[in-house]
C-alpha cells in the first residue's frame, strides 16, 4: 500500500502516514514501522483510546527524544506495552500477588500496572521513580507492532505535555507530526478515559488515574 502524504509543513523526507487496517494491520506496514523503531526512530501508532508514540523502550537514547518531542517534565515516567506476559519478569522487580488480580482480570489492555522497575530499565523512561507503568497491548495493531519490534515499546499519548490525547491520525500536532518517522493511521479511536493506573508497588494497591475501568472495580478486586 502506497504512502499517503500529509499536507502542509510536514517534512517530505521522513514523516509519512500508512492507513492500517485496524483489526488485521498489514503485515509490511508493521514491518516497516517496527524496523523504524528498532533504529531509534518514533512511530505514531493507534491504542485503544489515543494515539501513542513509539519508540525502543530499552534505548535511553530513544527514549530522550520521545521528551524532547513531546516537551515532558523528565520527572514523568513513561509507560510501556509488551507484546506477552513472558516479557514482564525481567522488566520488574517482582510481580506481587495484586498484579496478578489485575493482570488476569483486566489485561490486555484497559489497566496500566505500576510496578518496581527492573535494572534493565533506564533512569530517563521511570523519570528516575524507580518505578515503570506496563500494560499488555490490546489494539491489534499496538500489539503486532510490539510483536515485531520484539521488545518493549513506549506508549504515551501522541501531544505536546498539556495538550489532550489525540483520537485521529490527521489531527496529530503539527510538532509531533514533524519530529516522527511515520504514522500510523488507524482511523478515528475511541477516546475516553485512557486505562485505569494502578500502583501495585504499595500495598493496598493505589489507583493513580482513573481510567476506562472504574476505581470501584479496582478495588471490589482486592475485596474478594
Amino acid at each position: 500500500m502506497p504512502p499517503c502524504h500529509s499536507q502542509g509543513d510536514m517534512p517530505t523526507k521522513e514523516s509519512q502516514i500508512f492507513s492500517v487496517d485496524p483489526g488485521f494491520p498489514e503485515h509490511d506496514i508493521i514491518d516497516k514501522a517496527a524496523t523504524l523503531i528498532k533504529k531509534g526512530g518514533i512511530t505514531v501508532f493507534p491504542t485503544s483510546t489515543f494515539y501513542g508514540l513509539g519508540t525502543m523502550a530499552l534505548k535511553s537514547e530513544a527514549v530522550s527524544r520521545i521528551f524532547q518531542l513531546k516537551r515532558r517534565d523528565p520527572g514523568k515516567p513513561v509507560l510501556i506495552l509488551i507484546a506477552s506476559m513472558a516479557e514482564l519478569a525481567e522488566l520488574v522487580q517482582c510481580v506481587p500477588a495484586e498484579a496478578t488480580q489485575l493482570i488476569e482480570a483486566f489485561w490486555p489492555g484497559k489497566v496500566t500496572i505500576v510496578f518496581g522497575a527492573g535494572r534493565i530499565l533506564s533512569k530517563n523512561l521511570t523519570g528516575d521513580t524507580g518505578k515503570i507503568g506496563i500494560r499488555l497491548a490490546a489494539h491489534p495493531v499496538a500489539s503486532a507492532l510490539v510483536r515485531a519490534v520484539g521488545s518493549p515499546v513506549t506508549a504515551t499519548s501522541a501531544n505536546v505535555a498539556g495538550r489532550g490525547g489525540c483520537i485521529e491520525a490527521g489531527k496529530l500536532d503539527q510538532e509531533i507530526r514533524q519530529g516522527v518517522s511515520l504514522v500510523l493511521d488507524a482511523g478515528r479511536l475511541g477516546g475516553g478515559g485512557g486505562s485505569t493506573v494502578v500502583d501495585v508497588t504499595v500495598s493496598p494497591p493505589k489507583i493513580l488515574r482513573e481510567g476506562i475501568i472504574g476505581a470501584e472495580k479496582i478495588e471490589s478486586l482486592f475485596r474478594r
